[in-house]
């Protein structure tokens, strides 16, 4: 038998070292609100349902309608696994100032009876209160933590309300006696709710990773990390359609964000420290290949870093062909000596800003003559300036902005850190702003203008090909 039990909790194994230590009591903190509740139910739910280990849930705090009701919105049928045995709830409400010994022959006996791996006792701090005499809930713990999880190898979690206000977990005790210490808070990133979950302590593993991002969408998962994932049967890009007066974005995660992009629209990228350009052209990229698959043209002037031969070896990865991708992508691109121009790329000096435009604006024209259609703009901030100045850029910029608007078409500005004047003005001169963040590894997107929730930004590769999995904060 493995000496690690399974958290039940979506990607949160990986940061414990394998799980939680088997037979060990782990305290779970936070404020009220913080998922809790959520937490121990997917913890025992998950233990019987995929792992065959019964459970029993104490609780000082709630009634079993309320428990059940809570739970069967996660689709947690908690009244099925009681029926067969496999599932108790204790429901220590009708049995305040009982005193110790029967509250502790209650949960003993249960947990004997039922031969439950699992205990939760929900909560520490309401038990507390349940006794005439402080030290009565030191006492249970300590029992249950002998006799319960030591004894008879039952993991047991131990919820801890901490007060807003306060940082101390619990009592001052439960903490020194426990064999691993989990914390979820909630607080505002930029005036969105983010979830955060902290591991202060986990017997017999490091935690190198003490901090993690997590949701409740759909019951509570944990986000250690952004990882690129490699496709295993590539296919080629489905297209999504457009809305009346809107282009898809071409993720249809997005587009149920944000509803697409409004047609003759400029779209703000505003890219944080930390993001990669990996991160934000798995966003962009969906929107280029979408406009090419409607047969529409697109044109790019890049961030410093993001190549031709990137753009165009993702694309054929995503199954356009060469003849498409030469028809349809230009990357109008400041001269360097290793540059050659070809089908895709043409180049501009960079020393006239009215001659680089006037060709930009001659290319533009070609683009849609030949496809009857408007054309997607995407320029990189970062190259514009290193051409011509912040003021330059900001002049170039403008103008793209009211080319797309008279043509229908659509204008998306990457902007990278390090220009926080131009932010504010490239917010203000935008109809949709995205921002892209990373916490705590996970990279997090969401709407600035207009506002949405925070999302986690994930790869999604079941169709042949990458695309934004968008996951909400909530």
């Amino acid at each position: 038998m493995s000496d690690r039990v399974a958290s039940g909790i979506d990607g949160l194994d990986e940061l414990l070292g394998g799980g939680f230590p088997r037979g060990g009591l782990i305290v779970l903190a936070g404020n009220l609100g913080t998922g809790k509740t959520i937490f121990s139910a997917q913890f025992l739910y998950r233990g019987v349902v995929d792992h065959g280990e019964k459970g029993v849930y104490v609780s000082f705090a709630e009634d079993k309608d309320q428990f059940y009701g809570n739970t069967r919105a996660l689709g947690f049928d908690f009244e099925r696994l009681e029926r067969e045995g496999h599932f108790s709830f204790l429901d220590m409400l009708t049995v305040r100032e009982a005193g110790v010994s029967p509250v502790l022959e209650l949960i003993i006996g249960k947990v004997v009876e039922l031969g439950a791996k699992r205990l939760v006792i929900d909560s520490f701090s309401a038990m507390a209160q349940a006794f005439k005499e402080p030290h009565d809930a030191r006492i249970v713990l300590h029992t249950i933590l002998s006799r319960v999880a030591r004894s008879m190898g039952c993991t047991t979690l131990l919820i801890v309300e901490v007060p807003h206000g306060r940082s101390e977990i619990g009592l001052g005790i439960e903490e020194f006696v426990a064999d691993g210490i989990i914390v979820l808070r909630r607080r505002l990133l930029e005036g969105n709710p983010l979830r955060e979950l902290e591991i202060l302590k986990i017997r017999g593993s490091p935690t190198p990773r003490a901090h993690a991002v997590f949701t409740l969408k759909g019951g509570l998962r944990v986000f250690s990390g952004f990882k690129a994932r490699p496709v295993e049967k590539p296919s080629r890009f489905k297209p999504t359609p457009d809305m009346k007066d809107r282009f898809s974005t071409g993720s249809p995660d997005l587009d149920e964000v944000l509803g697409g992009y409004p047609k003759g629209s400029t779209i703000l990228f505003e890219v944080g420290e930390g993001v990669l350009a990996e991160h934000y052209l798995l966003v962009l990229l969906p929107t280029i290949w979408n406009f090419m698959a409607h047969g529409r043209s697109v044109l790019i002037t890049p961030s410093i870093g993001v190549e031709y031969s990137l753009i165009k070896e993702r694309s054929e990865g995503s199954g356009f062909t060469s003849e498409e991708i030469d028809r349809l992508l230009r990357m109008y691109t400041r001269y360097r000596s290793d540059i050659r121009p070809g089908p895709g790329v043409v180049t501009f000096k960079g020393e006239d800003i009215f001659e680089d435009f006037e060709k930009r604006l001659k290319l533009v024209q070609e683009l849609m003559d030949r496809t009857g259609q408007p054309v997607l703009d995407v320029n990189g901030v970062d190259a514009l300036v290193d051409a011509y100045g912040v003021s330059g850029a900001l002049s170039y910029l403008k103008a793209c902005i009211t080319t797309a608007r008279i043509a229908g078409g659509l204008c998306l500005i990457v902007l990278k850190p390090g220009y926080p004047r131009l932010a504010s003005i490239l917010a203000s001169m935008t109809d949709v702003h995205l921002r892209f963040v990373r916490r705590h590894g996970a990279v997090l997107v969401y709407g600035v203008n207009p506002a949405t929730n925070l999302h986690v930004l994930e790869m999604d590769v079941s169709e042949g090909y990458p695309m934004p999995k968008l996951t909400p904060i909530i």
